[in-house]
């Protein structure tokens, strides 16, 4: 299914999102909607987490925040967790930034923002979380 998924149109990944997720697609680049949809039709097909899987994670996010789950939200400046791989295409070329838990990474170099990267791969200057889709140019999260 996963194969099938790369040569679909974009509108129709958008549509099979809208009947999987009953919800509007977010406006995240293909690959996202590629990988997000196939874990789903699996999820589907073979079920979805483990019931331990699930009860680890929860006592992660309860040993992160103390079981106050607002804290869980709180990350500044819409800042991804870390480990986050955010993928842009940029004139044909996919382009791959890291979040570290000081930083970013891209192409095996450390930046101090998503904007400096941008910046380096652009060669001008972009709101980083913009150019990365992470928040819309009116300054909305997404």
């Amino acid at each position: 299914m996963g194969a099938a998924l790369k040569t679909t149109p974009t509108p129709e990944l958008k549509a099979q999102w809208r009947n999987l997720f009953d919800g509007e697609p977010p406006p995240y680049n293909r690959r996202f909607l590629e990988s997000r949809l196939a874990y789903r039709i699996q999820e589907l097909a073979f079920g979805g987490l483990k019931p331990e899987t699930v009860e680890r994670l929860k006592a992660l996010g309860e040993e992160f925040d103390g079981g106050n789950i607002a804290v869980r939200h709180l990350r500044g400046e819409d800042r991804p967790i870390t480990g986050t791989q955010l993928l842009r295409e940029w004139q044909g070329i996919e382009q791959t930034v890291t979040v570290l838990a000081e930083g970013y990474e891209w192409q095996g170099r450390p930046y101090q923002s998503l904007s400096s990267v941008a910046r380096a791969i652009t060669g001008t200057r972009w709101n980083g979380l913009v150019f990365f889709g992470l928040k819309s140019q009116r300054g909305r999260a997404r």
